[in-house]
């Protein structure tokens, strides 16, 4: 199996250069000898969640040694999209931290595995009240169906138990949805999560466009490979609960939801509706409730993600701490995407439950040790952290640092097809192109590796894109972070039904930036595009591409491209030529995060 393929798969179950040295945990959160240190048991609670009651499936985990006098923290987890309490991932962090001495509480999420109601989207007022109700049950406050008790969980307070939360993906976003609601939550630590469904779905990555809240380029092979997830789970589960079948719109998710996938797929966005959908998706996502996320979080992201790229945790991060929350930053090699590496790389495969091996594994140890322990003396790590998949010895594969790379470096796109270094430089010229009526660029087949399948490489056709190509690299160029791209087209034709009143009619384009090699190979990194809807063509926008972490090495060209399309996403309706003008004074400039080497 490819490294892609264990990677998706990885994700959808979980989902500055000196190495950090972390102090070693004491007794609690040392991993034991044997697993039978701790016992499973399942339990089953029926807890309030959105105006309903619904039944939530779990598996409490006590470790050998723990009850009334000699009580321990507790670890709350739940599976990624599509996943149960018993996948792989989820059920292998309950056993890695039993292992360490916590309690842990595992449990299926709404209408996924035997727990009840249906799919809502990690919904604060639905999924986090749910997650609540079973902090109630580490709080001694709530019995389990069957009348077990907890009464074995440090408490803070008589109620306030102590809880960290850990998991990834769809078991990422529930973390911040559960502190939103329930400040009992102690420490955060979500894995290649979202911060707004609105942009992971239906992104737009153009800034300057006023107060433009309309649709962004549908991601509709991601969203409707998760939505065919989620409507197969009445075929997939004998003896469903009725409560998972939703009479009104699809069959397993909640009705909005519903309405989200069913008018981006339609392809025509009335601005009103639309924008009232986006608004949901924006609702139920952490950038709607961060304000509320007082518990100390540590954002680990992937490099390998389409689905929901570093920009996504990069903006989490900036929120919560000019708000004052305490929170730290890596970003690891693997995602929803794949690239997952070689175990003996070190990078965290939380399946196989072996935190110590791994530099994020170490990271999460010490987050906990510091903030669920209270062991006041721990050194949590820098604020933030990255994978460099150019270094072999994976004691020195992570950079660190206490600040974000900012954009120091620009290039200005020439109308000789050049990317300079000097305004000065730019020639006087214009280049056109134009789209067809079916997709002429490929990035990915966002679920390749999923369903086993080849992924082509990327391509574009020529006569609908546009490249701008530097000169060979003089020194090696590491880039950490998001580009930026300023940019101002010519389009007749959309100009002329941007006002239409439906925003499938404006304009459509795809940056992205590739690395050239001196044989003339080309490399999107990870396959990453920022897909751009452009409300109106008379005026410039600000383009912020993907973060990645990616060296170019000396004798390499970038090459920044725009695209009339891209066969993963829904791109523009009719055709639409595209002239992009330069002169020295008025041209596009390319900007960059590069860091010393």
């Amino acid at each position: 199996m490819s490294r892609r393929a264990l990677g998706i798969r990885a994700a959808l179950a979980l989902t500055l250069t000196a190495p950090l040295t972390l102090s070693a945990p004491l007794a609690l959160g040392t991993p034991a000898t044997a697993a039978d240190q701790y016992t499973v048991t399942a339990l089953k609670f029926t807890v309030p969640a959105g105006g309903r009651d619904c039944t939530v499936d779990a598996d409490l985990y006590r470790p050998a040694g723990v009850d009334r006098a000699h009580p321990a923290p507790a670890v709350l987890a739940t599976n990624g999209f599509g996943g149960s309490k018993s996948d792989g991932s989820t059920d292998a962090v309950g056993k890695a931290f039993a292992q360490r001495g916590y309690v842990g509480l595992v449990y299926s999420g709404l209408g996924f595995g035997k727990s009840g109601c249906l799919v809502s989207l990690d919904d604060p007022g639905i999924d986090g009240q749910a997650a609540s109700g079973l902090i109630d049950f580490l709080a001694g406050i709530r019995a389990a169906d069957d009348g077990t008790r907890a009464d074995f969980v440090t408490l803070d307070a008589k109620g306030d138990p102590r809880v960290g939360m850990i998991g990834g993906s769809y078991g990422g976003a529930i973390q911040l949805a559960t502190a939103a609601v329930d400040h009992r939550v102690d420490v955060l630590v979500p894995l290649i999560t979202w911060n707004d469904l609105a942009y992971s779905l239906d992104p737009n990555n153009a800034v300057g466009q006023g107060s433009y809240t309309g649709p962004g380029a549908f991601k509709w092979q991601w969203t409707n490979g998760f939505y065919l997830i989620g409507e197969t789970q009445p075929l997939t589960v004998p003896g469903l609960d009725p409560t998972r079948i939703n009479s009104l719109g699809c069959v397993h998710f909640v009705t909005r939801a519903c309405a989200i996938i069913r008018t981006l797929n339609a392809g025509s966005y009335p601005a009103k509706a639309t924008a009232d959908l986006l608004a949901y998706a924006r609702g139920v996502s952490p950038v709607s409730y961060l304000n509320r996320v007082e518990a100390p979080t540590l954002l680990v992201q992937g490099q390998a993600d389409t689905l929901f790229n570093l920009n996504e945790a990069t903006a989490t991060y900036k929120t919560l701490k000019a708000q004052g929350t305490t929170t730290k930053m890596v970003w690891q090699s693997w995602g929803h995407s794949g690239g997952m590496t070689d175990p003996a790389a070190g990078e965290l495969d939380l399946s196989q439950g072996d935190l110590e091996s791994s530099y994020v594994g170490r990271r999460i140890l010490a987050w906990f040790d510091r903030y669920l322990l209270q062991r006041k003396n721990t050194d949590t790590g820098p604020a933030f952290a990255y994978y460099r998949d150019w270094i072999t010895d994976p004691a020195h594969t992570y950079a660190t640092t206490n600040q974000l790379p900012a954009l120091d470096e620009k290039l200005y796109l020439s109308g000789d097809g050049k990317l300079v270094d000097n305004r000065s430089k730019v020639v006087r010229g214009s280049r056109s192109y134009t789209n067809w009526l079916v997709p002429t660029s490929h990035s990915e087949s966002s679920l390749s590796g999923t369903i086993g399948l080849p992924d082509p490489a990327p391509y574009d056709t020529a006569g609908t894109y546009l490249g701008w190509t530097s000169e060979p690299l003089t020194r090696t160029t590491d880039i950490v972070g998001a580009p930026k791209a300023t940019l101002k087209v010519v389009s007749p034709k959309a100009r002329r039904v941007q006002n239409s009143g439906d925003a499938a009619d404006n304009l459509v384009l795809f940056a992205k930036l590739y690395d050239v090699a001196p044989d003339g190979t080309k490399t999107l990194v990870h396959r990453l595009v920022a897909p751009v809807r452009v409300p109106d063509v008379t005026k410039s926008f600000t383009v912020t591409l993907p973060g990645i972490v990616h060296r170019y090495a000396k004798g390499h060209r970038l090459r920044f491209v725009i695209a009339a399309s891209d066969d993963a996403y829904t791109g523009n309706r009719g055709i639409k030529p595209v002239t992009v003008v330069s002169s020295p004074q008025d041209t596009g400039v390319l900007e960059l995060p590069v860091v010393a080497d």
